[in-house]
């Protein structure tokens, strides 16, 4: 008999590879961890492969894995379509939401599912960027809203505040000294403000540095960080546990988490909704 594949075990795979650990996908899909294991083992042996890189504290996809979740991703859609029908329900609206790589993990595991429990036929398209980049693609029209990080001096159109946060230089215990000449930095991809504000902050004050990390992803610097090779700029309280925070650098402005709409239309109510359950679930 032919091989078959199981759409619980595909949904497993994607909540998994959405938010980089088994923990949070478990909580995701109301499972335990050893189920949510027990799926990815299976599926495993169906597509004869490792689909996941794994250590203590997170998991990234295989090469393997990768082309398995580009490969499905259409078939989830196509399911979660079908099901709407046969449950009385059209897909009633589409929405394109922009995330800040820093907040995805949030926002897709805190917050979305209680959009989704409130509005099931209503399909979400997440996109994660630097902010900067989410905020011109909203102005754009390509994406109805978006979070996004802003200094508190560049208000835009029809934002809402969400958070107000005064990011902090911050390195492991016994990592690179802020005396370091020059100093060493962990930075975002470009777009991202707090890499404009970090190297403009330093050049502003004479200090010297050199780029030891430059990625668009909030766990490569975190975990750059972590490790002692480099400092970073991010907001207090996302410093991890073995992370401190470094006094005697130049000090930064306040900034705001807002979310914020597009001008060039969309499905007003829902983005409506879903503005009002993201504004009294978001947490720094």
């Amino acid at each position: 008999m032919s091989a078959i594949l199981d759409i619980e075990l595909l949904l497993t795979f994607h909540a998994v590879a959405r938010s980089g650990r088994f923990k949070a996908a478990a909580e995701q899909l109301h499972k335990s961890p050893a189920a949510i294991s027990t799926h990815i083992q299976r599926l495993e042996g169906l597509v004869g492969g490792r689909l996941f890189e794994r250590d203590n504290q997170s998991v990234m996809l295989t090469a393997l894995g990768t082309r398995v979740l580009a490969s499905t991703r259409e078939l989830l859609r196509a399911h979660d379509r079908v099901l709407a029908e046969l449950q009385g329900g059209a897909v009633a609206g589409r929405i394109r939401l922009g995330v800040p790589d820093e907040y995805a993990d949030h926002v897709i595991r805190d917050i979305l599912p209680a959009f989704a429990e409130q509005r099931p036929n209503v399909v979400l398209e997440v996109k994660t960027g630097p902010s900067l980049t989410l905020r011109e693609q909203v102005r754009r029209g390509r994406l109805h809203v978006a979070v996004a990080v802003v200094p508190c001096d560049q208000p835009a159109d029809g934002q809402q505040v969400l958070a107000r946060t005064t990011p902090v230089w911050s390195g492991a215990a016994n990592g690179p000294a802020i005396h370091d000449d020059p100093l060493p930095l962990a930075v975002y991809a470009a777009a991202c403000p707090y890499r404009e504000v970090m190297l403009g902050a330093l050049q502003a004050s004479g200090r010297r540095w050199r780029l030891v990390l430059e990625s668009p992803s909030s766990q490569a610097v975190r975990a750059c960080v972590e490790t002692g090779m480099a400092i970073t700029l991010m907001d207090r309280a996302r410093v991890s546990e073995r992370m401190v925070i470094l006094e005697g650098l130049p000090a930064i402005a306040q900034h705001e988490i807002v979310f914020i709409k597009s001008s060039r239309g969309g499905p007003d109510d829902l983005l409506q909704l879903l503005g009002q359950i993201i504004g009294q679930r978001f947490r720094l």
